[in-house]
């Protein structure tokens, strides 16, 4: 008993046939794509099953419900309700876990993880999928998708920064002492890491108040402002009725798990197969109302600072700032960083980033490009070997440039924040103690040794 009926549901239609039961476990799996409709779950089972020929994977099937089990059971994909109903003797798919890869003609001994949106219900008896449909379908129905990059890079969050900006602005006699930096306040690196800037030798600070003060950091020649992270996290805080109530970090924190997830996913499944896995398509749900994944989060944390110290700037320097035209002024400045290519991320464009995670296109880097000594042959040599060996290797954003503070970290909670830091803490006076204690040891026994010896 291998087969199964498959039953699947939209909002708008209903189709139904018999297959295989690894099959229907594919399926399942292709909901990690955040499907909407029969025609979305189609193409999104490509990342599991090669097409061939253009056969549709549903062409077989039929319009209309049936949950009349079929040999082995009955599997239930309802995309309305977010509920995959199993009463089958072949598997009980779960919300993550794998299936292996058909090449179009029969699966291979390649596995691909898969991981379904927390959203969806998963049961295992008719019973219970009956019971809870109705009530989900109101649910799902009634929380209309929001589209928050509107709101996110959109004129609301232009105004909110000038208008910030400029009740922050420095008094006209204190703007010869205050010299903000001409960047983001810090200098990404090539390798990802960060430079600090501090005050320049010919900066005077003595005479600033607290409100407009200047902190110094580490290895460089600016200063950083304490205005740009007081804006910035005032700005990610803030809860908003056209966000629904929460704060704009809490809307791009709301699905980066899953999507930093789903990219990885994308990547080992590269590296097995030796070729991309399809994108999610411009035109469906998933991309429309995409949440935002680690490589947005950090790209949108520079985009803000590139603002801020723009507009500070500004309001320090002119006496007239007009509001509605220094909103636009930003916009075009804003427009040009997404879309420009930035000397800090090696030359990538940070729209094109976006666009890529966005879509779950890994980004791709060659084992080459990342020796340190390009005059060495020797380097040049196992790099090659290594490509062709390993496959591509795959270019990542962290948050090293960040701020510290919850504010800018990547945590939902305070207390998951508060955790971590009290958990580096212990490590780092864990090591402390234990490299004295071998040092300590090492001093006391060269000091047996006499000069003699």
């Amino acid at each position: 008993m291998s087969e199964v009926r498959l039953s699947v549901r939209d909002t708008k239609k209903s189709i139904q046939g018999t297959i295989h039961g690894s099959l229907a476990d594919s399926v399942v799996a292709a909901l990690s794509a955040q499907p909407e409709t029969i025609a979305e779950l189609e193409t999104a089972l490509q990342r599991f099953i090669k097409p061939v020929d253009d056969r549709r994977p549903f062409a077989s099937f039929h319009e209309g419900t049936n949950d009349q089990p079929w040999d082995a059971g009955i599997v239930i994909i309802d995309m309305a309700a977010r509920i995959v109903a199993v009463q089958s003797s072949y598997s009980m798919p779960q919300n993550r876990g794998e299936v292996l890869y058909h090449d179009g003609e029969k699966a291979t001994d390649v596995s691909v993880l898969y991981r379904v949106p927390e959203d969806w219900l998963f049961v295992y008896s008719l019973h219970e999928y009956e019971s809870a449909r109705d009530e989900r379908i109101v649910q799902f129905t009634a929380a209309l998708p929001l589209d928050v990059r509107r709101i996110l890079y959109g004129s609301s969050m232009i105004e909110f920064i000038v208008r910030e900006c400029h009740s922050e602005r420095v008094p006209a006699s204190l703007r010869g002492s205050v010299v903000l930096s001409e960047d983001s306040g810090s200098k990404r690196t090539a390798s990802g890491g960060i430079m600090n800037t501090n005050v320049s030798d010919n900066a005077t600070v003595s005479s600033i108040p607290d409100r407009f003060s200047i902190n110094q950091q580490c290895d460089g020649d600016s200063p950083s402002d304490d205005r740009i992270g007081r804006i910035h996290a005032k700005w990610l805080m803030t809860p908003r009725t056209d966000l629904r109530g929460e704060t704009p970090r809490e809307v791009m924190l709301a699905r980066r798990n899953f999507i930093d997830f789903d990219l990885h996913t994308r990547e080992m499944q590269w590296s097995m197969l030796g070729e991309g896995p399809p994108p999610l398509a411009r035109e469906s749900f998933a991309y429309r109302f995409a949440g935002f994944g680690s490589h947005e989060y950090v790209l949108y944390y520079d985009l803000i600072r590139h603002l801020l110290n723009d507009c500070l700037r500004r309001v320090d320097t002119d006496e007239t700032i007009d509001i509605a035209g220094e909103v636009s002024r930003m916009k075009r400045i804003e427009e040009s960083w997404l879309n420009s290519p930035e000397p800090e991320l090696d030359g990538r464009v940070p729209g094109e980033i976006i666009e890529h995670e966005r879509r779950r296109i890994p980004m791709v880097m060659s084992v080459k490009s990342m020796l340190i000594d390009e005059n060495c042959e020797w380097c040049q040599m196992l790099a090659g070997d290594a490509e062709e060996e390993l496959g591509p290797a795959f270019w990542h954003l962290d948050g090293c440039n960040m701020d510290d503070g919850f504010e800018f970290s990547f945590h939902r909670t305070r207390e998951e924040w508060e955790e971590e830091a009290r958990q580096r803490e212990e490590f780092n006076q864990q090591f402390e103690r234990e490299w004295a204690e071998k040092h300590g040891e090492r001093v006391a026994a060269s000091s047996e040794v006499g000069p003699d010896a």
